[in-house]
């Protein structure tokens, strides 16, 4: 249901994939800038890197299922008619 509504508003499985791609090096930015914080900072930012890091295998997953709907979609569509 929440991956038809996806679908509908126009999100592809491209989109989310490039999205967890993006997360990753989001995070990876986060967990280095926390290396150069000072250190009663420090475990905040890498707390903040770690939530990030959850990201990309949720969106990722989104994506899969994303991809399956629309691979179902088009079998449908190419199928022939009787």
């Amino acid at each position: 249901m929440v991956v038809r509504a996806l679908h509908q508003v126009g999100l592809r499985s491209t989109h989310l994939q490039v999205l967890s791609l993006g997360s990753v090096l989001l995070c990876l930015g986060l967990w280095v800038r926390a290396k150069t914080v000072d250190e009663e900072q420090r475990g905040n930012a890498e707390r903040r890197a770690l939530f990030t890091g959850l990201w990309p295998p949720t969106l990722w997953s989104i994506g899969a299922s994303l991809h399956e709907l629309e691979r179902s979609r088009d079998a449908r569509s190419t199928a022939p008619r009787r």
